[in-house]
């Protein structure tokens, strides 16, 4: 009898639900429940519907039930960075505020009155994004201090869902370390930090690693689904369950480069040791937690969180791979720096395209089409340029680059990157996210016996492109 192991995998425009089991030494997935996500504005803030998505989690549970597959094991990961309060009684305290809310301006002036910029990446190895937790919780400090106050516990938001379904509360390093609050040495919250940003030490959970047993479902939840499983901790930062399943040998593991593609694109390399020098700094990259305490050495890119945009504002009824196409066809050659924060959350993000591409003397993109090549060919640049970084930092030439996520289906894009870059690029599998959640899955059920197993069994698992 087949044994079924469930990926949550919850991202900022959708989650899905996506079973898997071992047959014929492959790893087989099948996706049964998909659902909607998204920011929503809630009192004059961007927020996450939480509950909601909690109701999603069940229903897609649910669903196995139905089709008489009972995983043995779940784990659920999301995005980085956002939180819950909880009070002493566990009632979540306020809403789950999104990091692209505007709470966080200025905010880092404000740290860095406390902690100097230079002395906070030396201590954690992360780079500064304005919505990293650190400055998330200095804007509560600084605009509602009573939700400070009366928390008794933070929870990152896949740690949440875990604790609803447990009742156990813990965090999970890969999405403990974007806080920006983590020790890159010691690995476990630093509580010097944390304490002369004037944040109550007592509200942050222990820290445990990807392959974690939580325990089993809550005696409710699971006379709610109708069954109950063990849930295990993934990485539940979702770039950090990609990062899992990139598909390269144990002797290439810190030789190639990885593009994670989707909302964001994370662009990086995998070091034992985080890098914090001030140099690495200034290159802006960042030092995140892997599977087994791996450091992944990245940059943060904006990635198809632009295209997404586009195609909701002016896109009509044409998909991504359409568009995709479409854009393949133009001669456009302007470029954006997809970094800048002004594609961080605009009100139209085609007239932003346009306004930069204008004010910086070039040619404005008209129709979905040029519009989106623009921002192809600008994510083409960035990857180019992050390349460039992490070779200058790590002393390597790489030979390859990983693209993995949904990005891995955007061929123009993938046609781009190995143009600009000059690098062989192998593009897959698309699933990166849930198929590294289930893999951390199937090593702590002795199914598999180690990530090298893992992605070896992913390479002979799914399809890979490739682009020379």
């Amino acid at each position: 009898m087949d044994k079924y192991y469930l990926a949550i995998d919850i991202g900022a425009s959708s989650g899905r639900h996506i079973l898997s089991h071992m047959e014929n030494g492959k790893i087989v997935l099948e996706e049964v429940y998909r659902f909607p996500n998204g920011m929503e504005e809630h009192e004059g803030r961007k927020v996450w519907d939480v509950d909601g998505l909690f109701e999603e989690i069940k229903t897609g549970m649910k669903k196995c039930k139905e089709l008489g597959k009972i995983p043995v094991s779940v784990g659920i990961d999301t995005w980085a960075v956002d939180f819950v309060l909880l009070d002493q009684n566990d009632e979540r305290i306020g809403d789950a505020v999104a990091y692209r809310d505007e709470r966080t301006k200025n905010m880092d002036e404000k740290v860095y009155e406390l902690v100097a910029e230079k002395e906070l990446y030396g201590r954690t190895g992360i780079q500064k994004q304005v919505f990293n937790t650190i400055y998330q919780l200095m804007a509560l400090k600084t605009k509602e201090p009573e939700a400070l106050r009366t928390a008794s516990k933070l929870l990152m938001i896949p740690d949440y869902f875990h604790f609803l379904l447990t009742g156990r509360a813990v965090t999970e390093y890969t999405n403990a370390t974007t806080t920006q609050l983590v020790n890159a040495q010691s690995k476990e919250w630093d509580e010097e930090l944390i304490r002369r940003l004037g944040y109550s030490v007592s509200i942050f959970q222990q820290i445990r690693t990807p392959g974690t047993v939580l325990g089993s479902l809550k005696e409710d939840i699971a006379k709610e689904i109708g069954y109950t499983c063990e849930v295990v901790l993934p990485a539940t930062h979702d770039t950090g369950s990609a990062v899992a399943a990139v598909p390269v040998s144990e002797d290439e593991e810190e030789n190639v480069l990885y593009i994670s593609s989707g909302t964001w694109s994370l662009m990086g390399t995998e070091l034992r040791e985080a890098d914090c020098s001030e140099e690495s700094r200034q290159h802006n990259l960042t030092n995140e937690g892997g599977y087994q305490y791996r450091f992944r050495y990245l940059k943060n890119i904006m990635g198809l969180w632009m295209i997404q945009s586009v195609k909701k504002e002016i896109g009509g009824g044409l998909g991504f791979g359409e568009i995709c196409e479409a854009a393949s066809g133009c001669g456009i050659a302007s470029i954006v720096d997809c970094n800048d924060d002004r594609f961080l959350a605009p009100a139209d993000m085609t007239e932003e395209v346009r306004a930069a591409c204008r004010e910086s003397g070039q040619q404005e993109p008209e129709g979905i089409a040029e519009v989106a090549a623009v921002i192809y060919n600008s994510l083409a640049k960035c990857y180019a340029d992050a390349k460039k970084e992490i070779e200058t930092m790590t002393g390597k030439s790489y030979d390859s680059i990983h693209i993995i996520g949904g990005g891995a289906n955007a061929d123009y894009l993938n046609r781009l990157t190995a143009k600009v870059t000059g690098k062989k690029v192998l593009a897959g599998p698309v699933e990166a996210t849930a198929i590294g959640n289930l893999a951390v899955q199937m090593i702590a059920d002795g199914v598999l016996g180690s990530l090298q197993d893992a992605r070896k069994c992913i390479r002979e698992s799914f399809p890979i492109k490739v682009y020379e």
